[in-house]
């Protein structure tokens, strides 16, 4: 993931306990830990929200767009990909957004559990 064109950080998540199963990248000013777990909250309000809605479809991905960055979370379909989540940070002057989207998309399908 950290290939990708713009890639600041990034992490496999498991949303079912908020730990980061493996990082790359991130810093002092990125604790992909700490993302890890803030985002799994996210996660699971959207999943809960969806619930109430009665809506019976997947995420496929969420955005978060701030100044400088887009924060990237892909949730992992499949067999053994239950409860788990790709995150990304990418320096928003830098990446392309459809390319990296594309590039997490394909990463996600090569991904073995």
């Amino acid at each position: 993931m950290t290939s990708i064109e713009g890639s600041v950080g990034a992490a496999l998540v498991d949303y079912t306990s908020g730990m980061a199963l493996g990082t790359l990248g991130g810093g002092k000013d990125l604790d992909l830990t700490v993302a890890a777990a803030g985002n799994t909250d996210v996660v699971r309000a959207k999943l809960r929200t969806m619930e109430m809605l009665g809506i019976e479809d997947g995420i496929e991905d969420m955005l978060i767009t701030l100044g400088s960055q887009y924060h990237l979370i892909r949730l992992i379909k499949g067999r053994g990909g239950n409860g788990l989540f790709l995150y990304i940070v990418l320096d928003k002057g830098r990446a392309n957004l459809a390319m990296a989207r594309h590039q997490l998309r394909r990463i996600e399908a090569d991904l073995e559990l």
